[in-house]
């Protein structure tokens, strides 16, 4: 991949009620140029609508891929990624970090009646997790609006080390820092 590809990556940081979303645009050559933030509520269901707002509120058509650390934002604010590549008209890779069961056993413990069954909605039509080793570490990737080999290659192309996306390192510390901001503010 060429060093000048821009990727968004789009992290998160929460206590309380309201998540800091924090937006990095990150070249393949690890030089990250851009930031944009959103919020979104913990525990509720407008995260896909901020990842969208804060792409919009970016104004970057040189971005080529959507990062996302994780499918459930916030405590349980499932993403729509079908929706946000969409939205932004690109590709969305959804990056996970950990092995686990599935979210929908946790969506059940959590959530009864409407609230249950919207989430349950959205999260099962996203596409599977596909294991990934890169750099001697395993990811889980889901994708949308790219083949599974362009996702592969864009996950690899962006970690130079380790096993986190530069993209998704870079937002998860500017979220950090915006949250321990906007708690200052209050």
């Amino acid at each position: 991949m060429k060093s000048g590809v821009r990727a968004l990556g789009i992290a998160e940081s929460y206590r309380e009620r309201r998540s800091t979303l924090a937006g990095a645009v990150t070249r393949a050559s690890r030089v990250t140029d851009g930031f944009a933030y959103e919020t979104c509520t913990v525990g509720g269901t407008d995260a896909t609508e901020a990842i969208i707002d804060l792409f919009s509120g970016l104004g970057r058509e040189d971005v080529r891929y959507v990062f996302v650390a994780g499918i459930a934002l916030a405590w349980y604010n499932v993403v729509d990624l079908h929706r946000v590549a969409d939205a932004t008209r690109r590709p969305v890779i959804s990056v996970t970090f950990e092995e686990s069961p599935g979210l929908v056993e946790a969506l059940e413990a959590e959530f009864e009646g409407e609230e249950l069954a919207a989430r349950k909605e959205i999260f099962e039509r996203q596409p599977p997790r596909e294991r990934l080793s890169v750099n001697d570490q395993t990811v889980f990737v889901r994708s949308v609006g790219v083949d599974a080999s362009e996702a592969r290659d864009a996950v690899r192309a962006f970690t130079p080390e380790g096993g986190r996306p530069e993209p998704l390192r870079v937002a998860r510390l500017s979220a950090r820092a915006g949250d321990e901001l906007r708690r200052s503010g209050e």
